[in-house]
């Protein structure tokens, strides 16, 4: 459909834009909603510039929303999700030259990607800027400098790999006359001279956007002169815009509801003050909503306004109206009654064995008498077996009935005075499981078998089954039976008993039989080793054994030598003694080896039988060993046998010099069955040592031994070669004889030379074998030589031992490198270069130093000076102004130039840079608890600073330390990782190039706290001034707060510490109060304290812990009018703690067991009981009730008998006809004054009589309280009662109860006073001075 909105600019200017919308809402405000993967519904908008008489033009755009989400992934993954906004962007209205700020936050798994666009698809001006706010997480599209052009639907888009959502908003721009009044003067200078003054309507429109100041000056601009016309006109322009304030766009409506429902009043505002007030009457009477107690309630939504009224009655009929400004809106209501009936019947229900049957009944209406409920003619009542309970609204009534059983089978019936329905409760059994089934067993042949299961009942029937038949009485079977268990004994088992064995229950009521199987396989029985054999081993004519045990006697088996049964073998005897078998050896050789096998019915055991000698070495061979070590030359094979006797074959190892030798390239073991030969191939020298043979069988052990000498030619002589002498004329070397001289002695030294950088060794001396040094005198001074030395023995030269480079005399070479060059005294031109010598002067001494430059990035080094410098710094002038230069030095002797030196860091040609000055205004900008922020000022003297270096010092410190690596670039920075509540120390200094500035620090400390704040309680509706828990129950008070410094908290109970049975905890932010089982005791005002220095607060909750009431005590009777009985009772101790608990009075004839109720919501301790017969005989009943159950019965004793009249009393009466049965309005017993204590209740009573029977009403003071919630009144059959619960001092004053009907009326009065209890001066003159009867309660 199509809607047209009203826009309205800031000019005040209407006009008129249409929007296409797909809504029927009549606001200017639409948004749609799809999702969708193909389709997608859009708002289309239009836009138009006006061009008006006076030539003002204005680009209108229509206010509108929308929003639009497109999904493209067919499934989303879990913990994925679409884009959507969570805060969406506002339609702006804002006049030309001003600046818009469109502000979203997005949600969506990907995190989308955020896009503005325009609807027309003209791109972002200039102006416009789109960034991301990181402090509030919004995305910012910003307009500076608005034009008409700029008026547009904005589209922000936010895209993921699951779709997009767009949300598309206006922008309204409207022209400002103040901004645009030069350009109308322009325009009008091209015009003509002489043009047509506008109209009054015209003029009316210019000035309705201006400013009251500028009104005299645009008219006179437009040539206008009536002004004080034009502004009066302007005035009552405006005034007729005010009155338009509320539009009505869905009137009130009458209704008509039934009693006890609810019903709402709405209505569809369109208000230009959302603040207008509002208010609500009944007739002419305001509703006063915070005061009635629930049974009004105003809402709004959106444009909605509703008037909730709930449990409406008949007084509630009448028109209800609405007041907003200067508009009424009225509808009635009409509240019907309907009679008392059952809005549902019973249903039959079909419950499963133990668990809970449910049945719910719902009344049309609430009822003055409770129901009874009834199950085999017997009322039933709340127990731990039937739980009978009543909805809230009083309508449902419901009864459970817990864990039944099949004796709680039959009808159950509710009741109310004729109204009766009943349903059936039928039981199902629970099936019979087995929690544990009968498993298959395997038995031996005269083994004993066991069956067992186990069923989830016990009160069942069992049978058991073999093979399909009965054998629950047969004989041969053991049965016990223990609870749920059930077990069937078997004993000597024959291979007859196998078979299918079942076990069929069956229970009361249950048509099914249950049954668990399984087999019992008797297997037969075969003989078992209880002792097997062992493998032996022995000595060649030792005896022996081989002995098996079974475990049956009877078993006889035979013998097995290698397969073969042990018949007639030599020295060999079989044994049998019992269950034990025996195979007996006398003495031991050669033919009895072998593999014995035993084998019986079941039963084969095997064993080895074999010979063990030990092994033996020829004593001759180990003497000629011993007496004989063997002697060879490297290179020579080396062979050793040693021959040795032993059974079974000895393990053959080879050690030398103690570790045992293993197989390589050149080492070889052989081993026959009597002898084990050693082979060493190409022997060395290392090979030399002690050689043994071992040999170990399981039962002994033999070893051989022989030495080896293995000779070769000597080591190389011993490190370093000590030079005792190097002149120019001689070189003289000692060096240590070698380490090993190769198994002969050393006979002489060989010693050669080299020139350092050749090649060829040349032969320059040898010495005999104990001389260890060497004097070599044909050397040039001043040349390095390299030497090398061997040792010679018979059987050859050993390699060489080479020594280090040694010069005859001093060497002469160029210096070493010079260590880098520092700058100093850098000037536009000029610079000072310093270094220092090198560390070796090549062994002349430095003749001076040539100093080089060049410009940074060439390759081209320049002299700064002609002859060499003698010092170690040099002043470097001529150079280029903002050039950048490096040096380097280089050491000069006598031997020539040495290594250039590395190059020296950059310097820029510049005049130096001066350090900055003191920082200023250093001061503090926040704090929080773990962090200080600071800003200062920079410094208005030195150069400009290239940093900050901000300084910490705790309070108990004495160090400094500085708050971050490098300098700090802004002027102000925030520091973290504090300590709470800790006192820290700032101070400051500038730094540049130029040097560090002196440091300026701040006058105290600062504390690492947030700003004082003061405590505040921080509810949000989690904690009610009121709570009521009802015994037995957890009692949790949860209070969140805020403060700075944290609040200290405190929690009393009626003004005094807890005792300890809470769980109190305590948090930065937070305290929760908890008592996990409270009790009576536990109700009182509990108080919750919170203190820092900067103030005090605490907040109440007061706290009923109630349970079922205590019943009332001490019932008296009383007849003070006839037929009629006033009952007196002592208040139960829970009345006073709990306002909803009351008491209900019931009266039973002694002709029925039947209790009727009398009353109900008496909240004194007196009442008077109407309606009785005379002479009969009743029984009273005082119950005390509240929101959790009903209290113990308190009966009385006796019966209490109503007089018939008495005999002395005659009373005559003229019969009258029917029709004249009316009479005045009169009392037969008057109210009387009461003195009440403060917080006791007071019940006031008179009787009545009139026909037709009169109206009652109520004044305190002249003021009607009939109507009055405070009060309860009750009257019935001429009696009339009033109870005020709780009196306080504003209860005292005058009593008026008139009572009349059409033949006129009559009224009675009395006084109430209320006094404290220890006011006992008031309570003497009440009852002294008082002429009248008083009843002080």
């Amino acid at each position: 459909m199509s809607t047209e909105a009203t826009q309205t600019s800031g000019s005040s200017m209407e006009q008129r834009s249409e929007l296409h919308m797909s809504s029927t809402s009549s606001s200017s405000f639409s948004s749609s909603y799809s999702v969708s993967s193909t389709r997608l519904r859009k708002v289309s908008h239009t836009s138009r510039v006006l061009e008006e008489p006076s030539g003002v033009q204005r680009k209108i755009s229509g206010v509108m929303e929308s929003f639009s989400q497109v999904q493209k992934s067919f499934e989303i993954p879990a913990g994925e999700c679409l884009p959507d906004f969570e805060d969406k962007p506002r339609p702006i209205t804002a006049q030309e030259g001003n600046k818009a700020a469109f502000k979203v936050k997005v949600s969506g798994n990907p995190t989308p990607a955020v896009t503005w666009a325009r609807e027309s698809d003209t791109p972002l001006t200039e102006g416009a800027m789109s960034f991301y706010d990181d402090i509030n997480k919004q995305y910012v599209l910003k307009i500076k400098n608005l034009t008409m052009e700029d008026a547009d639907v904005y589209k922000c888009i936010a895209s993921n790999n699951h779709g997009e959502a767009i949300y598309s908003v206006s922008l309204v721009v409207t022209e400002n006359p103040a901004l645009d009044f030069k350009k109308k003067l322009k325009k009008r200078s091209v015009e003509k001279q002489q043009r047509k003054p506008p109209t009054e309507e015209e003029m009316l429109k210019i000035l309705s956007g201006a400013d009251k100041k500028d009104y005299e000056r645009i008219c006179a601009e437009y040539g206008f002169t009536d002004f004080r016309g034009i502004l009066r006109k302007l005035k009552e322009m405006k005034k007729k815009e005010e009155v338009d304030m509320v539009r009505v766009l869905k009137p009130l409506e009458d209704i008509t509801a039934k009693a006890d429902s609810s019903v709402v009043f709405d209505t569809i505002l369109e208000l230009k003050d959302p603040n207008m007030k509002m208010l609500w009457f009944q007739g002419d009477e305001l509703l006063r909503i915070h005061y009635s107690l629930g049974k009004y309630e105003v809402k709004q939504l959106g444009t909605k306004h509703m008037l909730c009224i709930t449990n409406v009655c008949l007084a509630d009929t009448g028109t209800y109206s609405l007041k907003v400004g200067d508009k009424v809106l009225s509808a009635k209501l009409t509240v019907i009654h309907e009679p008392l009936k059952f809005l549902t019947d019973l249903k039959p229900l079909r419950v499963t064995e133990r668990q809970t049957a449910v049945f719910e009944v719902r009344l049309s209406k609430k009822a003055d008498t409770p129901l009874v409920w009834k199950f085999k003619g017997k009322q039933l009542k709340r127990d731990e077996k039937f739980d009978v309970y009543v909805s809230e609204d009083g309508l449902t009534y419901t009864l459970k009935i817990k864990d039944v059983r099949p004796g709680d089978t039959g009808d159950y019936t509710i009741s109310i005075g004729d109204l009766t329905t009943t349903a059936p409760l039928l039981i199902e059994r629970i099936p019979v499981k087995f929690m544990s089934h009968l498993k298959n067993v395997h038995v031996k042949e005269k083994g004993k078998a066991r069956l067992e299961a186990e069923m989830s009942s016990k009160d069942v029937h069992i049978r058991w089954l073999k093979d399909g038949r009965d054998i629950t009485n047969n004989s041969r079977y053991i049965f016990m039976r223990e609870g749920k268990r059930a077990e069937l004994i078997l004993e000597d088992c024959e291979l007859a008993d196998s078979g299918e064995y079942s076990i069929v229950c069956i229970q009361d009521n249950d048509s099914h039989e249950y049954v668990s199987s399984s087999y019992l396989t008797v297997e037969e029985r075969f003989a078992t080793v209880k002792s097997e054999m062992s493998d032996v081993q022995c000595p060649t004519g030792s005896a022996t054994e081989l002995c098996v045990v079974l475990n049956d006697e009877k078993v006889d088996g035979v013998w097995l030598r290698d397969g073969k049964e042990v018949m007639d073998l030599r020295g060999v005897q079989v044994m049998k003694q019992g269950a034990v078998h025996k195979l007996l050896f006398s003495s031991v050789g050669d033919e009895h080896e072998g593999k014995y096998t035993f084998r019986a019915k079941g039963v084969k055991n095997e064993a080895v039988l074999s010979i063990a000698d030990p092994p033996v070495i020829d004593p001759t061979v180990l003497e000629m060993l011993s007496s004989q070590p063997v002697t060879l030359k490297a290179g020579e094979t080396a062979t050793i046998k040693i021959p040795f006797k032993g059974k079974p074959a000895p393990k053959v190892t080879w050690y030398r010099d103690g570790m045992e030798l293993a197989e390589d390239s050149r080492t070889r073991v052989e081993q026959n069955g009597d002898s084990s030969t050693l082979v060493l191939h190409k022997c060395v020298r290392e090979d030399s040592g002690t050689f043994m043979l071992k040999l170990k069988s399981d039962c002994e052990s033999a070893s051989a031994t022989i030495q080896l000498n293995v000779i070769d030619r000597p080591k190389p002589p011993q490190g370093k070669v000590e030079f005792l002498e190097c002149s120019g004329k001689c070189i003289t070397m000692k060096w240590k004889a070698p380490r090993d001289n190769g198994g002969q002695k050393v006979t002489s030294f060989v010693i050669e030379r080299r020139m350092t950088g050749k090649k060829s060794w040349i032969k320059v001396g040898e010495v005999d074998g104990d001389t260890s040094t060497f004097c070599n005198d044909t050397v040039e001074e001043g040349k390095p030589y390299q030497y090398r030395i061997r040792a010679i023995n018979s059987l050859g030269m050993s390699d060489p031992l080479e020594t280090e480079q040694v010069y005859a005399g001093e060497p002469t070479e160029p210096p070493g490198l010079v260590p880098q060059p520092q700058i100093s005294d850098v000037t536009k031109d000029s610079v000072t270069v310093m270094w220092a010598a090198p560390a070796q002067d090549g062994g002349a001494p430095v003749l001076g130093y040539l100093v080089e430059r060049r410009k940074k990035g060439s390759s081209m080094w320049v002299s700064v000076s002609k002859e060499l410098i003698q010092d170690t710094k040099f002043a470097v002038d001529g150079l280029v102004e903002d050039m950048e230069y490096e040096f380097r030095v280089t050491a000069v002797n006598r031997a020539g130039e040495g290594t250039p030196s590395v190059a020296s860091n950059s310097v820029l040609a510049k005049d130096p840079t001066r350090a900055p000055g003191l920082v200023r205004n250093l001061h503090v900008t926040d704090s929080h608890n773990t962090s200080i922020s600071l800003a200062w000022c920079p410094p208005e003297l030195g150069d400009n600073p290239t940093g900050y270096i901000l300084e910490v010092r705790p309070d108990d410190g004495k160090e400094w330390t500085k708050c971050t690596k490098i300098p700090i670039t802004g002027t102000s920075y925030n520091f973290g990782g504090l300590q709470e509540r800790r006192k820290y120390f700032f101070r400051i200094r500038a730094v540049n190039e130029g040097g560090i500035g002196e440091p300026i620090e701040l006058e105290q400390g600062v504390l690492a706290m947030p700003p004082p704040e003061a405590p505040k309680f921080d509810i949000q509706s989690k904690v009610k001034n009121r709570m009521m828990v009802r015994a037995g129950c957890t009692l949790c008070i949860p209070v969140s707060f805020t403060g700075s410094p944290s609040p200290v908290v405190t929690w009393l109970k009626d003004g005094v510490p807890t005792r300890g049975r809470e769980v109190i905890t305590k948090g930065k932010n937070h305290s929760q109060f908890l008592i996990s089982s409270c009790q009576r005791f536990d109700s009182g005002v509990y108080r919750i304290n919170l203190s820092n220095d900067s103030g005090v607060v605490y907040f109440d909750i007061n706290v009923c812990v109630t349970d079922v009431p205590r019943p009332p005590k001490n019932l008296r009777l009383v007849e003070e009018v006839q037929g009629t009985v006033t009952l007196q009772w002592d208040h139960t101790p829970d009345l006073a703690d709990d306002e909803h608990t009351h008491y209900i009075i019931l009266k039973r004839d002694t002709s029925t067991s039947t209790w009727f109720t009398a009353a109900e919501h008496i909240f004194s301790s007196k009442y008077t009981v109407t309606g009785l017969f005379p002479g009969r005989k009743y029984y009273f009943r005082v119950i005390a009730r509240n929101l959790i159950g009903d209290s113990d019965p308190l009966d009385s004793k006796e019966p209490f008998t109503i007089e018939k009249e008495h005999e002395n009393f005659t009373l005559n009466l003229k019969r009258s006809p029917p029709k004249h049965h009316e009479v005045k309005p009169g009392f037969l017993l008057a109210l009387k004054d009461h003195a009440v204590h403060s917080g006791n209740d007071c019940t006031m009573s008179c009787a009545f009589l009139g026909s037709p029977k009169p109206q009652v009403s109520w004044f305190k003071e002249d003021v009607s309280i009939s109507d009055s919630p405070r009060y309860w009144q009750s009257s019935a059959d001429g009696v009339c009662t009033l109870t005020i619960p709780t009196c306080t001092a504003k209860d005292s004053g005058e009593y008026t109860l008139l009572v009349e009907n059409k033949l006129g009326k009559a009224e009675c009065k009395c006084n109430l006073v209320v006094f404290d209890k220890d006011d006992n001066r008031l309570l003497e003159r009440l009852t002294q001075d008082s002429q009248k009867e008083k009843l002080i309660i």
